[in-house]
């Protein structure tokens, strides 16, 4: 029988090597809507922590990433996370090129202190040019975020 591997699907296997996640630090400035001094936005960029970034006040939140250069982005991926109260949230994810603003996702989902505390996504896209990319958080705190090329 021929077996061939199918990347991507239902497993790690397609997923590209850390090594090719941009570095958002060095090629992109964050401008926020608001920032818990004790949770900085840098925070949610590095995977050596799970603190994250934190909004300094509740209510809707927004980030903006704004890059040097335009760049290609195949992957986002997102995580956040509400260990202290039964909420929903919805996100709003937009991507920029040129002129042209666009939604990619939006998403809601429930987070339940005896059951789901943390929610993880990868979304993937074939994005060129985007010269700026922006989370609306309707509610909440995002943990982590990386972008891929």
């Amino acid at each position: 029988m021929r077996k061939a591997a199918i990347p991507g699907f239902g497993t790690d296997s397609g997923l590209s090597p850390a090594g090719s996640w941009l570095d958002i630090e060095k090629i992109a400035s964050v401008e926020l809507s608001s920032e818990d001094s004790h949770h900085p936005f840098e925070r949610a960029l590095r995977t050596d922590t799970e603190d994250g970034w934190k909004a300094s006040f509740p209510g809707p939140q927004l980030i903006r990433l704004r890059f040097d250069h335009p760049q290609s982005i195949k992957r986002i991926h997102l995580e956040f996370r509400e260990e202290e109260v039964d909420r929903s949230q919805e996100i709003a994810l937009f991507a920029t090129t040129g002129a042209s603003r666009k939604e990619l996702v939006r998403q809601q989902w429930v987070f339940s202190q005896r059951g789901a505390t943390a929610e993880v996504e990868d979304y993937f896209f074939d994005l060129n040019d985007v010269t700026t990319l922006e989370i609306e958080i309707i509610r909440g705190d995002t943990t982590s975020m990386s972008l891929h090329r």
